[in-house]
């Protein structure tokens, strides 16, 4: 077997692994919202905040071939035909529709939940490990943006003057979570000798997030889909910083 052929059976097995883990993951969750064990919103948020983040620990399983991130790319790939069957009703799944959406209508997949299978799976296909702004738009994605609704709803904290249905400490959650996440990233794959880890670099992921947490607070969030603005503004904002 050609080193070629045994990079591609390598990254194959990896695929099937990495998604048979992401497509477990969610399968987990909706249980969870099925029975009930924690409410609607804050079983969707751990959805979102877990599903990207878990499934970058497993880039490093991959060979540097040159289909490895497209190959990677197929768990969230898969999910962007999951939540396109699922939210044009072609695909019964109540466990699922629980789990992602707000009020259990299961149309709400075709927005936000597709929005984000399809950033990730953007941002692993094209970006990839080797690169800060896959790193800078998932995090947050996932836990930026994750931990912003669940920080807004728990802490007592007054509205932003921008946007009464955003509040400061959501904001601030979001800008440190997506950072904090970010940096974590990028000690993770700077192990693996994906990525250099540096101060700039560090500053970089900064100015990423609390940009993200800004566009996200504007008053724009109630047209778009925050699933499509923060990634949007990561992978814009990185284009220029990293």
């Amino acid at each position: 077997m050609s080193p070629e052929s045994g990079m591609l059976v390598h990254d194959m097995s990896s695929a099937a692994l990495t998604s048979g883990v992401a497509l477990g993951l969610l399968r987990f969750w909706g249980e969870m919202a099925k029975r009930r064990v924690f409410e609607q919103k804050t079983n969707r948020k751990l959805v979102h905040i877990s599903f990207g983040l878990v499934f970058m620990l497993f880039w490093p399983l991959f060979s540097p071939g040159h289909l490895a991130p497209f190959l990677a790319a197929l768990a969230p790939g898969v999910n962007i035909i999951r939540m396109l069957l699922l939210g044009l009703g072609i695909w019964k799944d109540e466990a699922t529709v629980k789990s992602m959406s707000r009020e259990g209508d299961y149309r709400e997949l075709l927005k936000g939940p597709l929005y984000y299978a399809f950033t990730i799976t953007l941002s692993t296909s094209i970006f990839w490990r080797t690169s800060p702004i896959a790193i800078a738009a998932i995090c947050n994605l996932c836990a930026g943006d994750g931990v912003a609704d669940l920080a807004g709803d728990d802490l007592d904290s007054k509205s932003c003057l921008n946007n009464p249905r955003k509040s400061f400490a959501g904001t601030i959650a979001m800008a440190v979570a997506g950072f904090i996440a970010s940096i974590g990233y990028m000690h993770y794959f700077a192990t693996f000798g994906f990525i250099e880890e540096s101060w700039s670099m560090i500053l970089s992921f900064l100015l990423v997030s609390v940009a993200a947490a800004v566009v996200e607070s504007l008053p724009v969030s109630r047209e778009l889909d925050d699933n499509l603005t923060v990634p949007l503004t990561s992978l814009l904002v990185g284009a220029v910083v990293f």
